[in-house]
C-alpha cells in the first residue's frame, strides 16, 4: 500500500489559508490544534491529506487555489490582525467577499502604497525571503537633500544601532522647499529600514510610498483599492521566482 505524502502541520494550516506558519506554531503551543482527535503540542507534527485537522474544534478549510491581490494601503493602518491599542488594521478595511488573506511582508503604520495579499501562507513566506531577489521600490519624501556621499554610503550598506543594512539604491528626483523626493530601491526590507537609514544620515522621512514589489506595480490603483492578480500572471511570476531561487540554491 502506497503511503500518503506528509507535511508539517504549520505548512498545512498555512496552505489552507488559516494562518501564517508562525501563527500556526503559536496555535499549537496554545493547544488549539487537534489531529485525528488528538491535541498536538509539536509544530513539527506531520499530517497527510486524510488527516482530520481542527482549530478550536472546527475543521480547517480545504486547500484553496493560490491567489494574490494588489492592495493600495493607506497610511494610518497596521499590517496586523489585531492591535492592543485598538487602531485600525488593513484587515478591517478589506472587502467582505475576500477569503482569509495575509500580507506578503508589511508596511508600517505611517507608510502607504503597494501591499501584496495572498490566501497562501507558504507563498507569502516564499516571496518575503531576501533570496527571491525581488526588489522593493519606494518613493520617499524627506527633509533636506542627501548628497553624493550619503548616496554612496547607502549603496555600500550601513550599520545603524548595531544592525547591518544591505545595499540601497537611492536617486534624488526633485526638491520642493525644505523637502526632497527620492526613488529608493532595496532587496531585503528590514523593519522600518528606509526610515532608520535616512534618519541616521540626518534626513528624516516624512512620507513613504511603496510603488513596486518584485514584478508587481502599484500603478494607478486607487488608495484603499484592491485588485486580484490574474491566475496566468501569478503562475508565470511564481515560476520565474522559483527558477531563480533554485539557481541561487545551486550557487
Amino acid at each position: 500500500m502506497t503511503e500518503l505524502p506528509t507535511e508539517r502541520i504549520a505548512k498545512r494550516l498555512s496552505r489552507a489559508g488559516e494562518c501564517s506558519r508562525r501563527e500556526a506554531e503559536r496555535w499549537v503551543a496554545e493547544g488549539r490544534i487537534t489531529v485525528d482527535g488528538n491535541k498536538i503540542s509539536k509544530p513539527g507534527t506531520l499530517v497527510t491529506a486524510m488527516s482530520d485537522i481542527r482549530v478550536d474544534g472546527k475543521p480547517i478549510t480545504a486547500i484553496q487555489n493560490t491567489r494574490l491581490w494588489r492592495f493600495h494601503k493607506p497610511s494610518g493602518l497596521l499590517c496586523t490582525n489585531t492591535d492592543p491599542k485598538g487602531r485600525d488594521t488593513i484587515f478591517d478595511n478589506l472587502p467582505n467577499h475576500l477569503p482569509r488573506v495575509m500580507s506578503v511582508g508589511r508596511l508600517d503604520f505611517d507608510s502607504e502604497g503597494l501591499l501584496l495579499l495572498t490566501n497562501d501562507g507558504s507563498l507569502a513566506r516564499q516571496l518575503e525571503l531576501p533570496q527571491t531577489g525581488w526588489i522593493r521600490r519606494y518613493r520617499a519624501r524627506m527633509y533636506g537633500v542627501p548628497g553624493d556621499r550619503d548616496l554612496l554610503a547607502l549603496k555600500r550598506g550601513l550599520v545603524v544601532d548595531g544592525v547591518r543594512y544591505g545595499a540601497i539604491d537611492a536617486v534624488v528626483d526633485n526638491r520642493k522647499g525644505a523637502n526632497a523626493w527620492l526613488t529608493v530601491t532595496l532587496r531585503e526590507g528590514k523593519n522600518r529600514e528606509i526610515r532608520k537609514v535616512f534618519d541616521h544620515l540626518g534626513h528624516p522621512v516624512n512620507r513613504l510610498i511603496r510603488t513596486a514589489f518584485g514584478p508587481f506595480q502599484l500603478g494607478k490603483l486607487v488608495r484603499g483599492g484592491i485588485d486580484e492578480v490574474p491566475e496566468r500572471v501569478l503562475r508565470d511570476q511564481i515560476g520565474k521566482q522559483s527558477s531563480n531561487e533554485d539557481h541561487c540554491g545551486e550557487a
